[in-house]
């Protein structure tokens, strides 16, 4: 039985991960950014503007092209960004969705709280 460290390796391996100083970009161009972390930390630690929020444990059923339960229309190949609280289950939910036939799923590297200290670095910088 492999390690849950050997599973997330292996998750991961076939993700193109997206750095928090990207996010934006990608959204600009066309991704879909879904957040999948518990309700209370999103009341906790806030939302993350712009993102579709989609409890994990659904996530799949509302994002795949041939489910009943689909609610998010994507284009072949389209962007997908997963995005938790550290960037560990996104991992695991992306590569889920890739096998289910969602190419273009990948997630945030370090999650939400890694995007939060990004923006915070960003407004936190000495403009001279």
């Amino acid at each position: 039985m492999p390690s849950i460290d050997a599973l997330l390796e292996q998750a991961r391996s076939g993700l193109q991960r997206v750095q928090p100083s990207e996010l934006s970009e990608r959204m600009a161009t066309g991704a879909v950014v879904v957040d999948h972390r518990d309700s209370e930390d999103i009341a906790a630690e806030g939302e993350l503007p712009g993102a579709l929020i989609i409890r994990r444990a659904v996530l799949e059923w509302r994002l795949v092209a041939d489910s009943p339960g689909r609610r998010v229309e994507l284009e072949p190949g389209q962007q997908v960004i997963l995005v938790c609280n550290d960037g560990y289950s996104s991992s695991l939910a992306a590569s889920t969705l890739q096998q289910l036939g969602v190419t273009g799923a990948t997630d945030l590297i370090g999650g939400y709280r890694a995007w939060r200290a990004f923006v915070d670095g960003m407004s936190d910088a000495d403009p001279s």
